[in-house]
């Protein structure tokens, strides 16, 4: 079920047998997760999300295959919400094994235009506060357990950059990549390394969330599966993190390279990121 890679380090060839639990499943990148864990003979998949009547479509598309899949409503801006159905989760399916922190939200306008609370403190709840918290709950078993785990921590390339339109947004993803790398470097130093975090720093994908949004210069618009086959291999392998596409990492190392005039140039007038989210309309409600 995992064997050594070119480090040295155990990893997973596949999820065949493990529980795998994914955030946001209802649909878009979310229910490609939950696939993938199907694909791979997973002994059960759990799906997390708010929109209860999404989630129950997915659930009974997807419960026809081997795995099984069980659905919670569960609102993971609340933590009273999350303590609960991860307390159901271990009690009616077991402990997990993988942990796909997915489910996000996104708010575009002047940071002075955000309201305190259906803007700032519903991003950060969502974005950063969440995935914590998530974490919080699964990761002693996971140490406990001793077997391979894996936690998948979905970040964003506005995480290393700063992008007008979307502050919030952008601080949400800060704090998600460096708490991600920080446990993952504490369950390193702890002597818990078959328990291996992997931070996704993507840049615009198709999924319909930042509709709008004009993807900066050398960067397309990502395919949802072709970023999550990535990330889905970077998982199981362990690796610390994965950023596409390939400016991603380009432009993070410029933006500690140049000085603030030189890259505020470059990111504003050549690779236009700074003007990304100005056509922004965000997916159309359901």
């Amino acid at each position: 079920m995992h064997n050594r890679d070119d480090t040295g380090e155990n990893h997973m060839q596949t999820v065949e047998g493990r529980i795998v639990l994914v955030t946001g499943a209802a649909m878009g990148m979310g229910r490609l997760y939950a696939e993938r864990a199907i694909a791979e003979r997973a002994s059960a998949v759990v799906l997390w999300d708010i929109d209860g009547r999404q989630l129950a479509e997915t659930q009974a598309e997807l419960g026809g295959t081997a795995a099984n899949v069980h659905a919670y409503v569960v609102d993971v801006a609340s933590l009273a919400d999350i303590t609960t159905a991860a307390t159901r989760v271990r009690a009616e399916v077991g402990h997990p094994d993988i942990v796909i922190n997915n489910a996000g939200v996104v708010r575009s306008k002047y940071f002075w235009e955000h309201d305190h609370v259906r803007d700032i403190a519903f991003v950060m709840n969502i974005n950063t506060l969440a995935l914590m918290h998530i974490a919080r709950e699964f990761l002693p078993d996971m140490i406990a357990n001793g077997r391979p785990a894996r936690l998948l921590n979905v970040a964003s390339a506005s995480g290393m950059l700063s992008v007008p339109m979307m502050s919030v947004y952008t601080s949400s993803k800060w704090a998600v990549i460096g708490w991600s790398d920080s446990v993952r470097l504490e369950l390193e130093r702890a002597g818990h390394s078959h328990v291996k975090v992997t931070t996704l720093i993507p840049s615009y994908i198709g999924t319909g969330m930042f509709a709008g949004a004009r993807a900066p210069l050398l960067t397309p618009i990502l395919d949802p599966a072709r970023v999550v086959d990535r990330a889905w291999d970077a998982m199981k392998r362990g690796r610390a993190r994965i950023m596409m596409p390939w400016p991603v990492a380009l432009s993070g190392a410029l933006r500690g390279l140049l000085p603030q005039p030189a890259w505020d140039w470059l990111a504003g007038r050549v690779f236009k990121v700074y003007s990304s989210m100005d056509a922004f309309t965000g997916r159309a409600p359901r």
